[in-house]
C-alpha cells in the first residue's frame, strides 16, 4: 500500500509572535469586523485550539513564514501573548490550509465542540465564545448520537441544521443510510426535506416502531401514496447508481471516437452531404466538457 506523506512536522513548537512573518495581505475593516471579535473571545475564553501552520524561512534568525492563521496572530497580539504554538510545514503549500476552506462542516464542528468540553470547557462558555444560545451547543454536541455511523461518514462533509439530525434519530440505521443517501443525491439537506422523507418512512423503520397520528395536515393517503413513491425513487436510485460508472465511460470513449472521426476531413465532408442532422449531433457531442454542462447550439 502506498505511504501518505504528512504535510506537516507531528510536534509542535512555541514560536515568538515577533518572529512570524505574513504571508499575505490581511483585508481593511478587519478588527472591527464580527468574525475577528468572535477569534478573540474565543482565544480568550478557550485558548488557542487549533495551531498555526509556518514554514521554517530563516532558520539562523528564528523565522517563520506564516501560511494560515494571520487572524489568530492579531488576535492574541491583542490580548497580550508573545508566543504560539505552530506546526512546521515541510513545503509552502496553502491549499490544504484553511485560507481554502470556505466552512467547516457540521460535523467537523460537532467534533470541534465535542473535543472542547472533553478539555473542560463548558457549554455555557463555548455558547458565549461563538455567540449562541447554550441550547444549541448541546444539540451540536450530541449530533452523532442515534445516528449510524454509514449515514455520519456520508455527511462528513456536508452543511445541515441539526435539526435534520433530530428527524434522522427517529428512523433505523438501514433508513437513515437511505434518507441520507436521498439528500445527496438531491443536494438537498433542509428539515424540510428530512421531514418530508421522514413522513414517508414506513413505521416499521421507525425507532418507535409507529408514526404519530397527526402529521402536520398530511392525511394517512397522502403518506401511503408518499411511501410508494419514495420507494420508487429509491430503487431507481440504486439502479442508476450501480449502472452509472459503466455508462460514463462507455459515453468517454464515444465522445474520444468522435473527436478522432471528426479530425478527418474527408469524413466530414461525407456526413455533411449525406446526414447534415447527424454532423450536427456529433459536433454537440465533442463540444460538450461534463455531464452537468448545457449542450451547445449546433453550429448553422
Amino acid at each position: 500500500m502506498t505511504k501518505v506523506a504528512l504535510g506537516f512536522i507531528p510536534d509542535a513548537i512555541s514560536v515568538p509572535l515577533d518572529c512570524l512573518l505574513p504571508s499575505r495581505k490581511l483585508p481593511e475593516g478587519l478588527l472591527t469586523s464580527r468574525k475577528y471579535r468572535q477569534i478573540v473571545i474565543s482565544i480568550s475564553e478557550v485558548g488557542l485550539i487549533e495551531p498555526l501552520s509556518v514554514l521554517p524561512q530563516d532558520q539562523a534568525a528564528g523565522q517563520y513564514l506564516l501560511l494560515d492563521g494571520h487572524i489568530r496572530v492579531l488576535a492574541l497580539r491583542e490580548l497580550g501573548h508573545t508566543t504560539a504554538i505552530c506546526l512546521i510545514a515541510k513545503e509552502d503549500e496553502s491549499y490544504t490550509y484553511n485560507t481554502r476552506i470556505n466552512r467547516v462542516s457540521t460535523i467537523q464542528e460537532h467534533y470541534m465542540i465535542s473535543r472542547a468540553i472533553d478539555r473542560g470547557v463548558s457549554p455555557d462558555k463555548l455558547a458565549k465564545t461563538l455567540g449562541v444560545d447554550v441550547s444549541l451547543i448541546h444539540k451540536k454536541a450530541t449530533l452523532l448520537v442515534g445516528i449510524s455511523p454509514e449515514a455520519a461518514d456520508l455527511l462528513k462533509d456536508r452543511h445541515f441544521s441539526t435539526n435534520v439530525s433530530r428527524v434522522l434519530k427517529q428512523m433505523k440505521p438501514l433508513r437513515q443510510v437511505e434518507c441520507v443517501e436521498l439528500m445527496v443525491s438531491a443536494n438537498n439537506f433542509t428539515t424540510t426535506y428530512a421531514d418530508a422523507l421522514f413522513a414517508a418512512t414506513p413505521a416499521d423503520m421507525l425507532v418507535n416502531g409507529k408514526k404519530s397520528a397527526k402529521q402536520s395536515g398530511i392525511t394517512p393517503e397522502q403518506i401511503s401514496r408518499m411511501e410508494r413513491e419514495m420507494a420508487n425513487v429509491q430503487g431507481q436510485y440504486k439502479l442508476m447508481e450501480q449502472t452509472m460508472g459503466e455508462e460514463v465511460l462507455n459515453l468517454f470513449l464515444a465522445q474520444c471516437y468522435l473527436k478522432k472521426l471528426l479530425k478527418n476531413k474527408a469524413v466530414v465532408r461525407y456526413i455533411k452531404q449525406r446526414q447534415p442532422d447527424v454532423l450536427e449531433q456529433f459536433e454537440t457531442i465533442v463540444a460538450t466538457d461534463s455531464l452537468d454542462q448545457q449542450p451547445p447550439a449546433p453550429s448553422s
